[in-house]
């Protein structure tokens, strides 16, 4: 028989806030997160915009030397971590059987680059013998996964996944994956990201990816907008809980929702560009609602990736029509990039959170500054304005990455 898969507990860092609270409640407010860059003078870039995370503390997780030696986008991972296994109601260091049996995927697309830049630069200046000794592991993209094992005590499967944006998602399906074929009853699965600098920003906007709505930052990200000029870079971290049934069953814990589908394709056609159709992200939902044993009319919201890029958001809703046919005008669909700016690594995870809230409390959240919609959304329901209670069971959760790596993950809410 195959193993259910619950999730019992969410955490999240994000542009909105510290907590899954702070972000949902920006998610259905419809506020930005997107500012001018603080983390450094952006005035050199053409881009000077992010969704950072500000007024981040960790000092309940890592004490001052901690806060020192882990780069930060470790410390989103130790956070977001921390407040997942808290509302699962698991200890705060696990040991015996439960460790052996609860294992940690959390992937970054990016890993440490502020401490590679910022060593670099360091050696450029004054020679080698001033790298630090911490420089490798608060660099090196596994560590974040690590670290939440040495903190939490799971020795379980443990490594990183890294496949850019679709990186949070394909650590979820993977820890989906994993427990279904009883390697670990629990996992802790997501994806974190701390990209916010100035070789970063400045790589994204020499290929013009980014957004140069410098003088409105609020109304930059604008996903399936007509004027949608390129993405925001933010910054973030999420990270899900999951357990199989049985064991959440007999420790009493409650399911937020159940995990039921999941799909990992690729392009095969371009680094950068979807392809016609959006034909990957196509054959990855048509891949989760088979493992599902669902009919696609079932799914009544979609999370949508949507980058706000002028070539990446169109296929995406060519895409929808092709997977829901006819059903197609009955899914809402939403996109909170246009709130938080495109998190990278972490974006797939974050997705996840907002699905699964979707669906606990019948609320969908809108996507904002969509005032001019594609011709491509033309008969499809995109939430705009303000949040819409509606009654939905089924959620899908895109997320898509350069190299042309897609990842789709199917909720269902808990009914008991």
């Amino acid at each position: 028989m195959t193993r259910r898969v619950v999730v019992t507990g969410m955490g999240a860092v994000t542009p909105l806030g510290q907590g899954v609270a702070a972000t949902w409640d920006g998610f259905v407010a419809g506020r930005s997160g997107i500012r001018r860059i603080e983390a450094f003078d952006p005035s050199r870039l053409d881009s000077q915009i992010a969704g950072e995370v500000r007024d981040f503390d960790a000092s309940a997780v890592l004490d001052r030397k901690e806060l020192r030696r882990f780069d930060r986008y470790i410390q989103f991972g130790l956070v977001a971590g921390r407040e997942a296994l808290d509302q699962a109601g698991l200890p705060g260091r696990m040991d015996g059987e439960l460790a052996e049996r609860t294992g940690v995927i959390l992937g970054s697309g990016l890993g440490g680059v502020a401490t590679l830049f910022d060593n670099v630069l360091l050696m450029a200046a004054r020679g080698p013998d001033r790298i630090s000794p911490f420089f490798i592991p608060m660099g090196i993209a596994n560590v974040a996964s690590g670290q939440l094992a040495i903190s939490f005590g799971p020795t379980g499967p443990n490594f990183a996944t890294v496949s850019a944006c679709a990186t949070g998602g394909h650590a979820i399906g993977e820890a989906w994956e994993t427990i279904r074929r009883s390697d670990a009853e629990v996992m802790l699965a997501g994806g974190v990201e701390a990209g916010i600098h100035e070789a970063v920003v400045g790589g994204f906007a020499s290929m013009k990816a980014l957004s140069t709505r410098n003088d409105d930052p609020a109304a930059a990200s604008r996903p399936f907008d007509r004027a949608r000029d390129g993405f925001v870079i933010a910054e973030g971290g999420a990270v899900l809980v999951l357990e199989s049934l049985d064991h959440a069953q007999a420790r009493r814990a409650e399911p937020l929702a159940e995990v039921i589908g999941y799909g990992a394709t690729a392009d095969a056609s371009h680094i950068t560009l979807p392809p016609p159709g959006g034909i990957g992200a196509v054959r990855a939902a048509r891949r989760a609602i088979e493992k599902a044993g669902i009919d696609p009319a079932e799914v009544g919201h979609v999370n949508a990736h949507a980058t706000s890029t002028p070539e990446g958001d169109r296929p995406e809703l060519d895409g929808m029509r092709t997977v829901f046919g006819d059903h197609a005008p009955n899914v809402l669909i939403t996109a909170n990039k246009s709130m938080i700016g495109h998190t990278l690594g972490a974006a797939g995870a974050i997705s996840a959170i907002a699905t699964i809230q979707a669906l606990r409390t019948g609320c969908v959240p809108p996507t904002i500054n969509l005032d001019d919609p594609d011709p491509a959304a033309e008969g499809l329901d995109i939430v705009t304005g303000t949040a819409r209670n509606a009654d939905v069971r089924v959620g899908l959760s895109n997320a898509f990455g350069f190299g042309g790596q897609n990842s789709a993950l199917l909720f269902r809410r808990w009914e008991g």
